[in-house]
């Protein structure tokens, strides 16, 4: 019966499809959402990774707290206050009283505990969020108290700041509240029931998944007995669709709502259609250029000091980054707590010659940039090959998938490499260092993958010291300063990234469709309805 239903429900949805050159229109109580789901592999909390997966959980599973559209400030969730000890060692949250589980199951303190703790106790992609605050799960029973029923408290592992935990725990993967009864329910061989969890839900969100077909579709159902406002859309259909152009087709004849991979060209042809509306907003992380300090011309603060002048930002910012970046230079995000404006940087070759020169290199030097086979990398990577060349550096492209490119990186095994990263997904300027500028162990066994100062071979003892002073400081007009101070000093050092543009999600949709959330780190289905 429940295959005869979903293959029905999907059939609906499909069914909205409709011959070319005929307006198609989608149902007004269900959601079609075209995107792209090749780095979607699994839907439990713990082992997820991307973006993407973030977003269909998002309408699945609750958090604690969540992060505002609008402000990125921390709002209530599941609980309906919260209290930071006055040492800062510790967060009490008082969970609502009405909170069920799609099961029917109360959602208790106990329920958030076991989450944290099965997190660690995975100890795949998501526990990191946990690892590098310092949680064990040797610790957790002492970390992670069920006070009550409706009392969760959280002991800190180490001094830090209690607000950037706040933001961690409000991004679904690290935060996601399971049914632990459930899940236990389902648990084969100790997996703490990870292999049921991989295509079937536990949470307490606004929808529940009724089906995912890999690199096919996600199927989503309004949860009516959802302890919230009840969403509009009846269904979600979410549809792999990587290909930008059949995106574009699709979202002018109205067979698809929301187009969320559509590429610059396409998303400029859409912006004289008053049918369809673009929105962009802020993202998560850079684009940037990055050198590895193994290699000893990049090791020159010099050279690196060079490829500064060797980048156009402006022209890159008009010509190449719409829809993807906006023109940004420092390593914090902006709105964060201390955040600087730009230096200033612009292309300027003569200079770049003249610091090359003082490194020792009058005529420059042949290189490799590595950089991913799709744009606005491609792009972005060719117009620094031509600025480069400039200067006597002679850069030859290696191009290929994330894995052959970051793989390099992860590996130490590059020269230079033009990427995306930089944290971001917290609105707090530790996010930002701890992914792009901290670096407690350089040597090559530490394996310190998501740090990408380890990845460049960068380490500065003094900025590690700096980082973490201003993390743990309790005034924040104090602290403030205090990474401004981090920004000034890795200025001075010369970083081995350089950013260029800061990172801007944009998504297409029918304008008839109202409460979009852009950002997938955000976006939420459960506000989202249509005027017709």
């Amino acid at each position: 019966m429940r295959h005869f239903l979903v293959t029905a429900a999907l059939g609906a949805l499909l069914a909205t499809a409709a011959p070319i050159g005929v307006l198609a229109e989608t149902p007004a109580d269900q959601l079609v959402v075209a995107t792209t789901m090749s780095n979607i592999l699994t839907l439990d909390p713990a082992a997820i990774t991307g973006r993407e997966t973030v977003q269909v959980l998002n309408n699945i599973y609750d958090t604690l707290v969540v992060l505002s559209p609008q402000d990125r400030s921390v709002q209530p969730r599941l609980a309906e206050r919260w209290e930071i000890a006055d040492d800062r060692k510790s967060i009490r949250f008082h969970l609502r009283g009405d909170a069920k589980f799609a099961s029917g199951n109360p959602v208790t303190a106990g329920d958030v505990a076991w989450s944290l703790k099965r997190l660690l106790a995975r100890n795949l992609a998501q526990s990191s969020f946990l690892k590098t605050r310092g949680f064990t799960l040797e610790d957790a029973d002492k970390a992670f108290v069920a006070e009550d029923d409706h009392t969760f408290v959280i002991n800190l592992a180490k001094p830090d700041d209690p607000n950037l935990l706040l933001m961690i725990l409000a991004q679904n993967g690290p935060g996601s509240i399971l049914d632990s009864k459930t899940a236990l329910e389902n648990e084969k061989d100790g997996d703490l029931g990870a292999a049921w969890l991989t295509l079937n839900s536990a949470g307490s969100g606004p929808f529940t998944l009724t089906q995912w077909k890999s690199n096919e579709y996600i199927i989503l159902t309004r949860n009516d007995d959802y302890w919230g406002e009840k969403a509009a859309m009846k269904r979600v259909l979410m549809r792999h669709l990587p290909e930008s152009q059949s995106q574009r087709l699709l979202l002018e004849k109205g067979d698809i709502d929301v187009a969320y991979s559509l590429q610059a060209p396409d998303l400029k042809s859409l912006e004289a259609d008053k049918a369809i509306t673009i929105a962009s907003t802020p993202g998560s992380g850079f684009y940037y250029l990055s050198v590895s300090m193994k290699d000893e011309r990049f090791a020159n603060k010099k050279v690196r000091e060079a490829l500064r002048y060797l980048i156009d930002y402006e022209g890159l910012d008009k010509a190449v980054m719409p829809y993807y970046g906006k023109l940004h230079q420092r390593p914090l995000s902006t709105g964060v707590i201390g955040a600087l404006v730009d230096q200033g940087y612009k292309l300027d070759v003569a200079k770049a010659k003249t610091l090359l020169a003082e490194a020792g290199y009058p005529d420059g030097f042949k290189t490799t940039l590595r950089v991913l086979s799709e744009d606005p990398f491609m792009k972005a990577a060719t117009a620094i090959q031509n600025t480069l060349a400039q200067a006597g550096i002679e850069a030859e492209l290696i191009s290929g998938s994330g894995d052959q490119i970051y793989g390099a990186m992860r590996e130490r095994n590059f020269e230079l490499l033009l990427g995306r990263g930089g944290g971001g997904q917290q609105p707090h300027p530790d996010n930002n260092l701890r992914s792009i500028a901290y670096n407690p162990d350089n040597s090559d066994d530490a394996k310190l993958t998501n740090y990408q100062s380890w990845r460049t071979s960068f380490y500065d003892e003094k900025l590690n010291k700096l980082i973490e002073e201003a993390l743990v400081e309790r005034d924040p007009a104090k602290q403030a300063k205090l990474y401004e101070g981090v920004q000034a000093y890795m200025d001075e050092i010369v970083m081995s990234i350089q950013p260029f543009s800061e990172v801007v999600d944009t998504a297409a949709f029918r304008s008839d469709v109202k409460g979009m959330i852009v950002s997938p780190w955000l976006s939420r289905f459960e506000g989202v309805a249509k005027e017709r």
